[in-house]
Order: C-alpha cells, then sequence, then structure tokens
C-alpha cells in the first residue's frame, strides 16, 4: 500500500488501484504544433544577451510556485527576464546559455517532462496532471520554442557538476529558483549585472510587443467603457464592482489585469497605490481608475483616467483636472527620439509646480519651487515609467538605459501627472482637500515623435463629459 497524504479521507493506494491507473490510456502527443510567433524575436533577444557575456554561463529560471496559504498557491506569473527570452510561461523551468569557444552560446531550456502513466505521480504527485492539467512534452515545447529542451529534474545536477568542473564562469538570476541558485557558484555583483542585462534589453520594443502592447492597450479602453456602463451599480455597491468590472474584460481578453487596479473614488484617489478597493462610490465625487489588461502573453496597459462619477465635473473638479491636463499634453510633447527621457518628466512637473504656485499653495517663483521639489507635496510620484512585460518595465536596467538615456523609437513608457490634496491638509482650502486627479497614457515612441497606444480614451474634461453621458449606465 503507498502512503497518503497527512490527513487526507484515503489512507493508501492498493496495487490493484494502482495498476488500473496504469492503464487504458491514449497517446495524446501532439504532432500538429508549430513555432510560435514570438519565437524567432525570442531568438534575436538571445543573440543580444549571449553578445553582452561571452565565454559565460548564463542561467534564467522561470521561478516557482509560491505558497498563499497550506497546499493553496498564488497564481503563477514567470519571471520577466525568462519570459522575454524565450517566449514561455512554464513553472519550474530555466533557460540556460552555455558558452561556445567561438564566443557565443548554444541555448536550452529546462523543463518539466509529461508525467509517465507508468508510475502513480501523474496522479498523486506534486505536479500531477490529473490535478493540475496537461503540459506539454519535452519535444512539443522544442518545436514550439525552437530551442532543445532538457528534463528540468537533473538541471540542479547538471549545474553543480558544471560547477566542479573546469570551463566557464556562470551567472544567475538570483532570487527566483533557490534550488537552481544552490548549484552553482557565482558572484552576487555579477549575478546583479545578468539582471540588469535582462532588463536594460526590455527598453526597445521589437515590433512583436508593440503589437502585443496595443492588443492589451485596446483591451484596457474597452475595460474602462465597461466601468462607465456600470457606474450606476458602483453607486449601489463599492468600488469592488469597479474593480470586477474591468477584471471581467481582462480575463474574458486577456490573461489578467497586469497588476492591482487601482478603483479609488472620493478621497481615496489622493492614495497612490489604492487597491483595497472597498469604499463607496459616491455621485459627486471623483473616480481615479488605473488598471490595465495583460495579453496572454504577459504584456500590459497602464492607463487612468479620473472620471466625474455624476458624469459632470464641479468647477473645483475641473480646475484641478485641467492643470493635470495641461502639464500632462507638457510632458507628452516631450516625447520624441533624441530627447532625453527624463525631459517628459521636468515638462510636466514644471507645468504643475507653475500651477501650485499660482494658487498660493507653494513659494514662488515656479522656477525655484521646482528646483527645491516643493509641488512633489501635492503631486508625490515621479511623472512616468516604461512599460511592457512588467508594469514598471525594465526596473533593474543600468542608468544609463533607463533614467539617463535618451528615448529610441521603440521605447514605451506612460505619461502620468497628478495632482492629491489629502483630506487632511490644512494648507489648502478646504474645498480641495479629498481631491485626487491622475491622467495616463501609454506612448512608444516613432520616428518622428511619438503614438499614444490609449487615444481611444478621452482626455480632456469635455471629452470625458461627453463620452460618460453617451455610456454611463
Amino acid at each position: 500500500m503507498a502512503k497518503g497524504r497527512k490527513n487526507g479521507l484515503y489512507s493508501g493506494i492498493s496495487e490493484e488501484l494502482s495498476a488500473l491507473m496504469r492503464t487504458g490510456w491514449a497517446d495524446t502527443e501532439r504532432h500538429d504544433l508549430k513555432a510560435d510567433d514570438q519565437a524567432p524575436y525570442a531568438a534575436r533577444r538571445r543573440a543580444a544577451l549571449s553578445a553582452r557575456f561571452p565565454g559565460e554561463r548564463l542561467v534564467v529560471p522561470s521561478g516557482n510556485l509560491k505558497v498563499r496559504s497550506n497546499d493553496d498557491t498564488y497564481p503563477f506569473r514567470p519571471h520577466s527576464g525568462y519570459v522575454h527570452m524565450t517566449g514561455d510561461q512554464v513553472r519550474d523551468g530555466a533557460l540556460v546559455l552555455e558558452p561556445r569557444a567561438d564566443g557565443g552560446h548554444d541555448a536550452y531550456c529546462y523543463q518539466l517532462p509529461r508525467d509517465s502513466r507508468d508510475d502513480d505521480e501523474f496522479w498523486t504527485g506534486p505536479h500531477a496532471e490529473l490535478w493540475t492539467g496537461r503540459r506539454r512534452s519535452l519535444a512539443e515545447s522544442e518545436r514550439v520554442l525552437g530551442l532543445p529542451c532538457r528534463d528540468v529534474r537533473t538541471a540542479a545536477a547538471d549545474l553543480a557538476a558544471a560547477r566542479t568542473g573546469a570551463g566557464a564562469a556562470t551567472r544567475i538570476v538570483r532570487g527566483v529558483d533557490p534550488a537552481l541558485e544552490a548549484a552553482v557558484s557565482t558572484d552576487e555583483e555579477r549575478d546583479a549585472e545578468l539582471e540588469a542585462a535582462l532588463s536594460g534589453l526590455r527598453a526597445v520594443k521589437d515590433e512583436w510587443e508593440l503589437a502585443e502592447l496595443r492588443k492589451a492597450v485596446d483591451s484596457t479602453v474597452r475595460g474602462f467603457t465597461d466601468v462607465v456602463g456600470e457606474l450606476s451599480r458602483a453607486i449601489a455597491s463599492s468600488e469592488r464592482w469597479i474593480e470586477g468590472t474591468f477584471f471581467r474584460r481582462a480575463r474574458l481578453e486577456g490573461n489578467a489585469v497586469g497588476y492591482g487596479s487601482i478603483c479609488a473614488a472620493g478621497e481615496h484617489a489622493t492614495i497612490m497605490h489604492w487597491t483595497d478597493n472597498n469604499g463607496p462610490v459616491r455621485p459627486g465625487d471623483l473616480l481615479l481608475l488605473d488598471a490595465g489588461v495583460e495579453t496572454h502573453s504577459l504584456y500590459t496597459a497602464d492607463v487612468t483616467r479620473t472620471l466625474p462619477i455624476s458624469g459632470t465635473f464641479t468647477p473645483r473638479q475641473r480646475e484641478i483636472y485641467d492643470a493635470v491636463y495641461e502639464a500632462q499634453e507638457a510632458g507628452m510633447a516631450a516625447v520624441k527620439p533624441g530627447a532625453a527621457y527624463r525631459d517628459f518628466h521636468e515638462a510636466a512637473q514644471r507645468s504643475l509646480a507653475a500651477r501650485l504656485v499660482e494658487w498660493g499653495f507653494i513659494e514662488g517663483p515656479a522656477d525655484r519651487a521646482y528646483e527645491l521639489g516643493l509641488q512633489r507635496r501635492f503631486t508625490m510620484a515621479g511623472t512616468g515609467h516604461m512599460l511592457g512585460l512588467d508594469v514598471h518595465d525594465c526596473a533593474q536596467a543600468r542608468a544609463e538605459e533607463y533614467v539617463d538615456a535618451v528615448l529610441t523609437p521603440g521605447m514605451c513608457l506612460t505619461v502620468e501627472p497628478g495632482l492629491y490634496f489629502q483630506a487632511d491638509d490644512l494648507t489648502v482650502p478646504e474645498d480641495w482637500r479629498g481631491i485626487g486627479v491622475r491622467i495616463e497614457d501609454d506612448l512608444v515612441v516613432t520616428e518622428d515623435g511619438h503614438e499614444n497606444l490609449s487615444a481611444g480614451l478621452p482626455r480632456s474634461a469635455d471629452e470625458v463629459e461627453e463620452w460618460m453621458g453617451r455610456f454611463a449606465g
């Protein structure tokens, strides 16, 4: 009798049951699979990574499941560097670039193969396919990815053997797969350089990635329209209704949301990362909705609109909204090839600083206020970030490839200025308190300027009111 799980209702597996479970299964190997559309692009990305580290072994794990509670796990999300270099999304996998004598690399993937029907693992094991669903076989993955694939159950031993033998030094992305990390002998600083390179190589998107980002943004536009159409139900319920409405669109058309949706009504709009989404939705207040659909390939949009719940801005709300809109216009105008990455942030922040001086909330002149950062009391965050596989993409890239870089066609970034007047801020008049406004769009740098991928959503106050008048429920 095989041993059963602790506190399980079955004490074990009889020999007769084991024999019964191993017989009568059809051959389901798929021979009709073709290379994924992303495969040639992933190959070029691997070539670029290889060129940065000649003569070195590179290990990029996909990651493992993380426990949420007891034997329940969080939904799996692979490491973005692994996805970018392979186009794959398996858990417990790894990409290895093995150096060749000519300075290049041979690439292969470690993956968990399909369960054999010759033992009980396929229906009792920790990764049992009858519990979690069919996996691709190694042969199937090779056809889809255009990469040789090996059994990940030998990966730690293989890497340990390479460590003890003479040959190439190894770098690994740390903090992703503890077992693989323990199998290699590496230097933390050198490993960080690999992580930075993987992040930096995502700064300029190829045509396949830009198509995925357009899909993500288009679905997001539809999700925002869904929310406007269900505002009356949200008023009768809470911010949770808004969150669920957008999530439904994300799951219908993509993988999920790309990050925790911010569905912030009333004074919650002044909280930069409000994701509890459990507050009331009241007519007369504003709703700040910051949300993005993530495609099946894991590229995400990141869009924000601030909407008058009743359909019309009050004079004070419109005054604040117009100031943020003007700042965004200034920031977007600075997004063009050859400009410094920081230019859009500086343009938007200078605009906000000037308006805050005009209102008497910070001491001028405006240039001095900006240089001292005084506007940050009411704006707090930077004006945007790169976008792609991660909502804050390329975050580990070297500064010269990100904030100190020059904008290049194919870079994708958000422009998202905001003003946030906290409910307990005694430095502003009472009718300003509890109002938060942010407008965010997703831009890609083009040869002659930029393209606003999220232009399908209205931005100006008049356009927002007209749009809501057509769709609001």
